[in-house]
This record gives structure tokens, sequence and C-alpha cells, in this order.
């Protein structure tokens, strides 16, 4: 059940039974010569979608800009600021709450968005211990999970891919795309084949260090058959973590 395709009448009765909402959570950034830019987002909101179908949860509109400011040196990346995502995520929540939701599922899909969500958290219950809305807030609980992290995800990438998967614009990620959206399948050579990996700090510093986007990895490797191993394997480790926190 999606919130936007719903009657405020069906979320009022959907309150009646659960509590608990499903947030996909991503962001708008390259992803390497044949990786979407809406990668992070489309990710986790196909999982989310078919969470909520096998489990009968409520899911919410993707957020689906993030924190992505070391990729603007490539064109159609979109960042928030930290504050921005903190603010975007409060008031998401706490509009929430005032129809009665406590538990917020957020289901991402970019590593870059983890450190500013648990900031939003803090936030969040620091409301409530400093009493400053009017809100019950003492029920609300928040977590984020990385659907890459569900169980036997990251097992089963290492057996498809082993280390040519890297770690951004990842094989893994790109055929879970090619398998969510086949119409928009993309295709490019990759020179080196493998992309060099390090650290990196602005947005100048990325593009200079990994000119085609990619990090560690050889996504000309993805395929849909391979996204569709990993969108299973992910989504049966999330109904069980889901379950768990729902709970």
């Amino acid at each position: 059940m999606e919130l936007r395709f719903s009657t405020w009448q069906e979320v009022a009765a959907y309150l009646q039974n659960s509590k608990t909402i499903i947030l996909p959570i991503g962001s708008t950034e390259q992803h390497g010569p044949n990786g979407l830019i809406g990668t992070d987002a489309l990710c986790p909101e196909a999982l989310a979608i078919e969470l909520g179908e096998q489990t009968g949860a409520l899911v919410a509109p993707t957020i689906a800009v993030g924190m992505a400011q070391h990729h603007l040196g490539f064109a159609g990346s979109i960042t928030l600021r930290p504050s921005t995502l903190i603010a975007v995520i409060l008031d998401t929540v706490n509009s929430l709450v005032q129809h009665g939701f406590e538990r917020f599922y957020f289901l991402n899909g970019h590593g870059g968005n983890l450190a500013t969500v648990n900031a939003a958290f803090a936030e969040i219950y620091a409301q409530s211990s400093l009493a400053q809305t009017a809100a019950d807030l003492s029920n609300v609980r928040c977590k984020v999970k990385n659907w890459w992290e569900a169980e036997g995800v990251m097992p089963l990438s290492k057996e498809l891919f082993g280390d040519a998967d890297g770690s951004h614009a990842t094989c893994g990620e790109v055929s879970l795309t090619q398998f969510a959206y086949p119409h928009s399948i993309k295709s490019a050579e990759m020179t080196p084949p493998i992309a060099p990996t390090g650290p990196f700090y602005d947005a100048a510093d990325f593009r200079r260090r990994f000119p085609d986007g990619r990090i560690g990895s050889n996504p000309s490797l993805a395929s849909p058959e391979a996204g569709e191993k990993l969108f299973k394997q992910a989504l049966g480790g999330l109904e069980k973590d889901y379950a768990a926190f729902a709970a």
C-alpha cells in the first residue's frame, strides 16, 4: 500500500491496525558510465514497494535527494545540505506523528546519508526529551536500514561479482536497477575495467580521482538476472528485519 496512491480514509483505516510506515530514502547522483543517476533512490523504492506488498505495510513517498555534494562534479547530480536533509526528515516524521504513526523504517539506498539520517533521529528524540513539541513522541522509534545490508545480500554480491563489485556504481546496485527498470538499461565501455579506489574530499577531488564516477567497480558486469537474485535476497532479509522492528 503506497501513501501516494491512498486516500486519507484508507490511511486512517490502516492506522487502526498498524502504526509503522516504510520510508524509502536515497540520493540523486551520478553512478558511473552505465548507472542511472536515480540509482540510490530507485533501489530502495522498488524494494520498499514490494516489501509493502508482502507485509501489508504502508510505504511513504521516496526521499529521493540526499547527501551527494562530492558528486557535483558530474552533470545531473543534486545534493542537500546536512541541515536541509535533517529538516526534511524531521518535518516528514513530525507530520506523520500527528496522524498517529509511531514507528518509522527508513529503507536507505545511499551510504552517504547515514550520518545525517542518524542525526535527524537524534533531533527527533531530543524533541521528546526536551518537550519541544505538543505531540507525544515518547513512543516514536526510528530505524535506518541499508538495503544491501539485508541478510545474505553482500555474500551474494561477492559470489556474483567478486572484487569487481566495488563501492560506488557497484555491479549490484546497477544490476538491481536493470531488473527493476529494464526499459532504462544503459551500456558503456569501462576503462580501466575495474576503477581505482581511495579516499576523496570535495566534488573537484572526487572527479579528479575517479574521472568516470566509479570507485573500485566494473558495472559492465551488471545484468538483470543478477539484479533479480539480489532483489529476492534483499527482500527476504528485509521482511524479517521489518517484522522485528514493527513488532
